[in-house]
């Protein structure tokens, strides 16, 4: 009697298990990427719109699981918004214990050049849930950037080339203010801020100053000299005519050669037209290009032009005679190649 009792229990049981495990223990993911992404809007506040997401692309093949799991602990009074990484083969107890409990996916923010504000919106926007336009509008508001320390013109110095790690939900001021912070751990490194009062120059200044050199040259033994070009000019009063202000000025990244009608645009970053720094940074340079300008030695070149090697070094001058023959030196080269090219393309 007592056998044929605990033979169906035991079937039951080893259902009850089966089903238990086919619910909450076997894969429910749906595609065949390493992972992907599921996005959790802030404000979210609806069982319907979790399973949306979940079920979007195909990321869960059934969220039967999932939802047993969630009515029974009240998550969808307790919804987490966020950016989850679902990994190939995960279950649902799985993916339930990741959203209930907020183990949200960081997000790496690899901060390269960036000239424009726009260029950082569009950037920004592609990597926390805020959009591009309402990014612009705060990085447009001088009263948004006040509690930073910054305006619109300086935005740019806050950010320090490096890659940090973020989270979606993370709006962009909470980024910017980490921004801030890191920037400021950078400043209070290896006496930079020490080796800018040496040179005559705020960290801002510097900052900018180095946007300028980090557009003007690659060659990294040529930034230092560069950068004491212009300290030098600042220093004597005399307008930077830095033709990667020109080129900002006219938002035209594409032409290497600033012509002369060019230097007629009007923009308080046209250095040809105004004595001064630039209102603000025209990129965010490489540390490699603080550091250099940072290490600026004291000359007293006021000129340079390019070498007539074509090497993308350049050639210093303290006197404009001097500086007139080597850049008639580079001019005649220019021609001579540019003749060279132009026969060559002729004879095909």
């Amino acid at each position: 009697m007592l056998k044929k009792i605990v033979k169906p229990v035991l079937i039951i049981g080893a259902l009850l298990l089966l089903l238990l495990w086919w619910l909450f223990g076997s894969s429910v993911t749906g595609f065949s990427d390493k992972a992907k992404f599921v996005y959790i809007a802030t404000g979210t506040n609806s069982k319907e719109a979790v399973l949306q997401a979940l079920q979007k692309d195909g990321i869960i093949s059934s969220t039967t699981g999932f939802d047993v799991l969630a009515k029974a602990t009240g998550y969808y009074d307790n919804i987490k918004p966020g950016k989850y990484r679902i990994e190939k083969g995960s279950n649902a107890l799985s993916i339930f214990r990741m959203l209930k409990a907020g183990r949200q996916a960081e997000v790496k923010l690899v901060l390269g050049k960036i000239r424009l504000r726009e260029d950082w919106a569009q950037k920004m926007s592609q990597l926390i849930e805020t959009d591009s336009a309402s990014i612009m509008r705060f990085l447009s508001s001088n009263d948004s950037l006040k509690a930073l320390g910054v305006d619109t013109a300086s935005w740019a110095t806050l950010l320090i080339q490096n890659t940090y790690n973020i989270y979606w939900t993370q709006n962009f001021n909470t980024v910017m203010q980490r921004l801030k912070k890191e920037q400021a751990k950078w400043w209070a490194q290896k006496n930079r801020k020490e080796k800018a009062a040496a040179l005559g120059f705020s960290p801002a200044e510097v900052y900018t100053i180095a946007s300028i050199v980090e557009e003007e040259t690659n060659m990294r033994s040529d930034k230092p000299l560069v950068a004491s070009v212009y300290m030098n000019r600042l220093k004597k009063g005399m307008p930077l005519q830095a033709d990667p202000t020109v080129r900002f000025a006219r938002k035209d990244f594409e032409t290497n050669r600033v012509y002369y009608n060019h230097l007629k645009v009007a923009s308080p970053y046209n250095t040809y037209q105004n004595k001064g720094l630039p209102p603000g940074p025209i990129c965010v340079p490489s540390v490699a290009t603080l550091d250099a300008v940072l290490q600026a030695p004291a000359t007293d070149y006021i000129y340079f032009v390019a070498k007539p090697d074509f090497s993308g070094h350049s050639v210093f001058n303290s006197s404009y005679a001097e500086h007139s023959k080597a850049a008639k030196i580079y001019q005649d080269s220019l021609t001579a190649y540019l003749n060279r090219k132009a026969a060559k393309a002729a004879g095909k």
